[in-house]
């Protein structure tokens, strides 16, 4: 059977079990706000699905993004999920001949974007306290040339959690401009971030933000996301769209209806998530050999190592599995050092969290008797 096949199984088979607890994809599983409910509910009561959207997305919800982002002068294009606005930008810079640069980890599907257009990715290693786990600016430099279309950047970085700094975005900008290279600011997780920067703050012409309404509104079903840049910068990518019928009609009015009740949801998505960071933190470090190498996390995640307890990931993610608790190998997210972690998503219900947390011990237990896990998805 297709490797595609098999994963499309595996999903399958998760999303058929009612009882399972989504801790591993960073998705937001927090009851909705009922604004968003409703403005769901409105436009499948109007009909709006029967019609077509916009190809670059309505207006109100165009203007809403960047007013959110704070960054006038640049425009919204709204897509089909984060991971087609990523896409999308792959498709507009990358070629034979170039390369398109990143951290180690990532998030994998932009690097396979690339590929498939023939750049070269260049993955810069960051797991490393080392450099507390971050991208310098000198490594960066060290890593590009006149060849260099992309610079990618996670930030938050998924699956770490770590933010860079305003001075630390302004010098990546920099560098961006020196090499002529377009510097790409996935923001996906920076609602859960404090104080965060877009590149568009420090290069208004030379960068792209990419956005989702997956985490922090919770709409990873629906499919929803955004690019903001510069008008000359979004007209590029928009030559190169798939999506040419726009993205989902209800899709887009949930997130306007989001955008309108943001502050008062993100403190309550927030206060549970620190929450649900902190109780998983201590039940981790409470037992013997695993370890918490970001705190906090900028994300809604963390970071749980466990070689120093002779586990491997796999197992302890399988294990989860069989008590209805989906968690994240490391090496969905990096081969360099996916023996070293789990991943577990904290914008979850209370009782969720409570649960794996009282779960952990025995997870860990059962994960030792564990040698046969095939590879996961």
């Amino acid at each position: 059977m297709s490797t595609a096949r098999l994963r499309n199984r595996y999903f399958d088979e998760l999303s058929a079990n009612p009882r399972l607890m989504w801790m591993g994809q960073n998705t937001n599983h927090i009851a909705a706000h009922p604004a968003v409910e409703e403005a769901m509910i409105a436009s499948i009561r109007a009909q709006e699905f029967n019609a077509y959207a916009p190809p670059l997305g309505f207006e109100a919800l165009r203007a809403g993004i960047v007013e959110d982002l704070g960054t006038p002068g640049a425009e919204a294009l709204v897509t089909e999920g984060g991971v087609n606005a990523l896409a999308m930008v792959c498709r507009a810079y990358c070629r034979p001949g170039t390369t398109f640069v990143t951290t180690d980890p990532t998030w994998k599907w932009p690097c396979l974007f690339a590929t498939q257009m023939g750049a070269q990715v260049i993955e810069i290693p960051i797991y490393d306290p080392a450099v507390n786990y971050r991208l310098t600016p000198e490594a960066l430099k060290a890593n590009v040339d006149e060849r260099t279309a992309i610079i990618y950047l996670v930030d938050p970085n998924n699956p770490l959690g770590i933010r860079y700094t305003r001075e630390e975005i302004e010098a990546f900008a920099a560098i961006a401009r020196d090499c002529g290279a377009i510097l790409v600011h996935d923001c996906t997780y920076r609602d859960f971030a404090d104080g965060h920067t877009p590149a568009l703050h420090a290069s208004p012409e030379g960068a792209i933000v990419s956005l989702s309404f997956s985490k922090w509104l919770g709409l990873a079903g629906l499919r929803i996301g955004a690019l903001v840049a510069a008008p000359a910068l979004l007209d590029e990518c928009a030559a190169r769209a798939t999506s040419v019928l726009g993205a989902s009609v209800i899709a887009q009015r949930a997130a306007q209806a989001g955008l309108r009740v943001k502050s008062e949801w993100m403190e309550t998505v927030r206060r549970i998530d620190r929450a649900n960071k902190a109780k998983i933190r201590d039940a981790a470090l409470a037992i013997e050999g695993l370890a918490v190498p970001v705190y906090p996390s900028h994300g809604n995640f963390l970071v749980i190592e466990t070689q120093a307890a002779g586990i491997r990931p796999e197992a302890l993610v399988e294990a989860a599995r069989r008590k209805d608790v989906m968690i994240r190998q490391g090496t969905y997210h990096t081969a360099r050092f996916g023996d070293r972690f789990i991943k577990v998503s904290t914008s979850v219900p209370e009782a969720w969290a409570d649960r794996f947390v009282e779960l952990l011990p025995s997870l860990v237990a059962e994960a030792r008797t564990l040698n046969d896990v095939p590879p996961l998805f």
